[in-house]
């Protein structure tokens, strides 16, 4: 089946933020247990949910305003419009920072889905809403990210191609052993496996 999208992250997959999360999740007193922060203070009593929050809010502003794209991007993008593949930005991150981000970095992304659009990964919301606007069945579509959630995401949605890069060891342990996916450990590996994948389509 040709690849006609791609579901791409942003936070760790092609923006580093330089946010310390384990060091934030300490601020705010919640422990690791694989599920995003904002799901944890859902779940909080008033007052860490209402410091949390601020400080969380604060952390990505400033991750926003003075992380770097991740080297490789530009090339990985390239390669997949150059296919005719439409790319579509899912992140758990704020509509702002989002902004903010594709304010100072040129990116061709034709549809941006943040949380404040729909509910946050693991939820495949967004992905299926991409899916659906792209017009795309979720065997055609690729989804690349670092996180586990980012891969129970998209598995949830029908998506079968999923390639995770550069996942901390925190995050695998929480990969669900029946889910297949591929690994790389950066944006080249990445974009190497996408040219393959699509030239064995193409040919």
């Amino acid at each position: 089946m040709r690849i006609r999208a791609a579901l791409i992250d942003m936070d760790g997959t092609i923006f580093d933020s330089r946010i310390d999360w384990m060091s934030l999740r300490e601020r705010i007193d919640i422990p690791w247990d694989g599920r995003a922060i904002l799901a944890q203070l859902a779940e909080a009593p008033p007052d860490v949910r209402e410091h949390g929050l601020a400080l969380l809010h604060g952390a990505e502003r400033d991750g926003a305003e003075n992380g770097e794209l991740i080297p490789g991007t530009y090339e990985l993008l390239a390669c997949l419009r150059g296919h005719g593949v439409r790319c579509a930005l899912i992140t758990n991150n704020s509509r702002r920072s989002a902004e903010t981000v594709l304010a100072r970095y040129d990116l061709p992304f034709d549809l941006v889905l943040t949380r404040d659009e729909a509910p946050a990964k693991p939820e495949p919301t967004s992905f299926r809403r991409a899916l659906s606007t792209f017009d795309v069945e979720p065997s055609e579509a690729i989804a690349i990210g670092d996180a586990h959630l980012d891969l129970i995401a998209a598995h949830c949605a029908g998506v079968r191609e999923i390639v995770l890069v550069a996942t901390p060891p925190r995050m695998r342990e929480h990969i669900p052993p029946d889910v297949e996916y591929r690994t790389a450990c950066d944006l080249l590996e990445v974009r190497e496996i996408v040219e393959r994948m699509l030239t064995v389509v193409e040919g």
